[in-house]
């Protein structure tokens, strides 16, 4: 089979697909990207540049469209490029956010073309924007917000297929899409990402911090420490925690960036927090140990006796699925995204986002309540064991690809085309062997694992006109995960 994937950041949501057809043999691996470090053993890069930035005079709500439009341009060029040389790939799959599938099919019109839809934006209540009170949205903002979609309507009404990670993601898209969008669950490596019984007996270190078997753990993970995963209702609940629970100590990963929100004028959530905080923390108590190794991080799940994981209705996070694979105690925010994960009493606990009593409460109640803690650690890995299923998952992911390759319709019959289709559906065909065609060499890049997760692209830039100290903004561990989750560019989240 040979396979073409577009993602400007590679390898992007394709890490694991990747990885196993490359270990599966006998595909032809094509990744076409902007340039960056990271490496797969077997994947020939093909990178481009995009050629200026969006015109600054623009109306702000063309912007994304305008540097959607030149990453397409620049995509199709590199494609082109390819299929003068004879590559014509049996599926393209890629993410539609950044507009780089808008003119593939101008390439390549007879290849069905698998795009990854991630959010489509909204105004109304029940999504991110807006959502949390603290932070109101001006209305002159909210036509912008709708221009968003710009890239996403293109993507919706040219040809091809669209598949989604959870129900909540498809359900923001508009009715009259919904057909032409499949979901396709992301797995987890559930032996690497597993619980482990005797972590609680060992003392963690994470750089200076120490955490004994008689200390209690409470764990927060997030790309950058800001409101969207709900950094600010996390402090909030911790001084009537630490004031009930002596024993307990916080380690709180992640960056003083911004990922999903409006970016600060100066400082960082994470000093907005802890000023308005001043003198009802004990802060020998709270560590903030930055973005860690992969490796630190499973630990620290693995140990953690509560664990907590807030998220406007937005895109759900890796670690969310990690923590639930390594059977952490969770406690999560009661919204769509994580709703769809993490049943109340069953799986895991949920409290109101915007109630930081009613997270300390769950909070107490993991650390205090012991069998109720342990039955939620086993039956949320139960859940992590029949939902999250990494070869489940990409059984499925081949099954839709197989699918899609059968059923495309095509003007275009040739030799080539029949044999390979015969090789994705497992159906005889009887065709003329094709003629051998000399291909020039294409640049390509070596491969070893990615160091680091490709950071995703910080999303939404909206927010109300100024920020005042009582606003708050998450990092994923910037760690060599299995699993990098980038993301699209947003009007402003896991793994």
């Amino acid at each position: 089979m040979k396979y073409l994937f577009i993602h400007q950041n590679f390898p992007g949501q394709y890490l694991h697909l990747v990885r196993h057809l490359v270990r599966q043999g006998g595909n032809e691996i094509v990744f076409i990207s902007e340039d960056n470090a990271n490496v797969i053993p077997g994947v020939r890069r093909v990178r481009y540049r995009v050629p200026r930035t969006a015109t600054e005079t623009a109306h702000p709500g063309v912007r994304d469209l305008d540097t959607g439009l030149m990453r397409a341009d620049a995509v199709a060029k590199a494609a082109q490029t390819l299929k003068n040389l004879g590559f014509v790939p049996d599926i393209i799959l890629g993410h539609h956010g950044w507009g780089e599938l808008l003119n593939i099919q101008d390439v390549y019109p007879n290849v069905p073309v698998l795009g990854y839809f991630e959010f489509y934006y909204h105004t109304e209540p029940g999504f991110d924007v807006d959502f949390d009170p603290e932070f109101p949205m001006a209305p002159e903002v909210i036509p912008l917000v709708r221009t968003k979609n710009a890239v996403n309507l293109l993507a919706l009404t040219n040809p091809g297929y669209g598949q989604t990670p959870t129900e909540f993601q498809k359900s923001t898209y508009p009715r009259w899409a919904q057909d032409t969008i499949t979901v396709l669950r992301e797995g987890v490596d559930l032996e690497l990402c597993r619980p482990d019984p005797k972590a609680a007996k060992k003392t963690l270190k994470v750089g200076d911090v120490r955490i004994t078997p008689k200390q209690k753990l409470v764990t927060y993970v997030a790309r950058d420490l800001e409101p969207y995963r709900g950094f600010h209702e996390f402090m909030r609940a911790l001084p009537r925690v630490l004031d009930e629970q002596p024993d307990a100590h916080v380690v709180v990963v992640g960056g003083d960036g911004v990922s999903y929100g409006a970016r600060l004028a100066s400082g960082c959530w994470r000093k907005i927090m802890l000023e308005e905080l001043k003198g009802r923390l004990d802060l020998s108590r709270i560590h903030f140990v930055g973005k860690v190794s992969y490796e630190t991080f499973r630990a620290l799940l693995q140990r953690s006796d509560a664990h907590v994981y807030l998220t406007y209705p937005f895109v759900a996070s890796w670690s969310l699925r990690e923590a639930m694979a390594m059977g952490c105690a969770l406690v999560g925010s009661a919204t769509a995204p994580v709703e769809e994960f993490i049943k109340h009493g069953e799986t895991g606990l949920l409290a109101p986002f915007t109630e930081p009593e009613r997270i300390a409460d769950a909070i107490l109640e993991l650390l205090t309540n012991k069998p109720l803690a342990k039955r939620l650690r086993l039956a949320v890995r139960q859940e992590a064991e029949r939902s999250l299923c990494m070869a489940s998952y990409l059984a499925d992911y081949e099954k839709l690809i197989a699918r899609l390759i059968k059923d495309h319709p095509t003007t275009e019959a040739t030799p080539e085309k029949a044999e390979s289709k015969a090789r994705s559906t497992a159906v005889p065909v009887s065709a003329p062997k094709p003629r051998k065609v000399r291909k020039a060499p294409v640049k390509t890049n070596g491969v070893a694992e990615p160091v680091a997760p490709a950071k995703a692209p910080a999303r939404s830039r909206i927010a109300p006109k100024k920020v005042t100290p009582s606003q708050v903004a998450v990092s994923k561990t910037a760690v060599p995960k299995p699993a990098a989750r980038t993301r699209k560019k947003r009007p402003p989240s896991a793994s």
